[in-house]
């Protein structure tokens, strides 16, 4: 009788196409149970052939009447983020997540599946006689905020590289619509299958800590991404050039931090710099850009 095994995924988009890689590392392990994915975002593991079942936070209804009573039941609902090889930045999240579950972990990279029909229905809409350059510049930080220094890029990073750009690439700027646009960019903001779909059109990629660097990943697609306080060691890809920003040159205030040094918010009284002008050199960014 197959067990089924629940895996839960505390967080935001990016980790879930982050655990894709662990969902096959489990089945590796356990190729004859059902894996049932509990987080929230079920669209990225559509057409997973290693998910038996996906559901979201908020739509649980019988969960445990339906998955779990008088039934053999393996549960993997831990958060990795809260493992001290995670805090402490000893290892990628992928084997630490297989690690604390007791599952053999073999590089296993993120997947993500898309139908034909969904390429074919999305591209149409976007294909243009320039090739594409695709910029994700800001994250899921407070929309108060609209900038987050933890992860963002600065604004005159981003001006720079489209000065640079515009006149070859029709730049597409994935972005929510309360966050910062530029001009000589398209902005997207739309559906996650659809912004999928965009990416495997594009042939330039400038992304920053989040969740479209874990999907090019998964797409095998080489892109430039930046980092500023987090770690590309534990949460990104040997495949994409990882540009990390350059040292800080003030000390930051972090009486705040517990189980991370930044808030990846960017709180500005932890801001490690004199002003955004040091964090990164543009040049780099701009030659990585140029190789892909």
């Amino acid at each position: 009788m197959p067990k089924n095994i629940i895996f839960q995924i505390d967080g935001g988009i990016g980790k879930c196409i982050s655990a894709t890689a662990v969902i096959k590392a489990i089945k590796k392990k356990y190729p004859d149970d059902n894996i049932l994915v509990i987080s929230g975002y079920p669209e990225v593991f559509l057409n997973n052939p290693n998910v038996s079942k996906t559901y979201q936070f908020g739509n649980l209804s019988y969960f445990f009447t339906d998955n779990i009573e008088n039934k053999e039941v393996l549960m993997m609902v831990h958060n990795p983020y809260l493992e001290i090889d995670y805090v402490q930045e000893k290892k990628h999240l992928n084997k630490i997540w297989c690690e604390m579950n007791d599952i053999p972990y073999n590089n296993e990279q993120p997947e993500i599946y898309m139908t034909q029909r969904e390429l074919d229905f999305f591209q149409n809409k976007y294909r243009s006689d320039k090739p594409i350059m695709l910029m994700q510049t800001n994250g899921g930080a407070n929309p108060e905020l609209k900038y987050s220094f933890a992860r963002d890029l600065p604004s005159g990073v981003v001006t720079k590289v489209i000065e640079h750009f515009v006149s070859k690439y029709n730049i597409v700027h994935i972005k929510r619509e309360d966050q910062i646009g530029y001009n000589g960019t398209t902005p997207i903001s739309t559906g996650f299958r659809e912004i999928l779909a965009i990416t495997l059109l594009s042939t330039k990629r400038l992304l920053i800590d989040s969740f479209l660097q874990h999907a090019c990943s998964a797409f095998n697609l080489k892109s430039t991404v930046c980092w500023i306080t987090n770690n590309p060691k534990v949460l990104g890809y040997e495949l994409h050039d990882n540009i990390q920003s350059n040292p800080f040159t003030k000390q930051p205030e972090l009486r705040n931090s517990v189980f991370g040094k930044f808030n990846i918010g960017g709180d500005p009284i932890e801001f490690p710099y004199n002003s955004e002008d040091e964090i990164f050199d543009v040049e780099k960014i701009i030659a990585s850009l140029e190789k892909e």
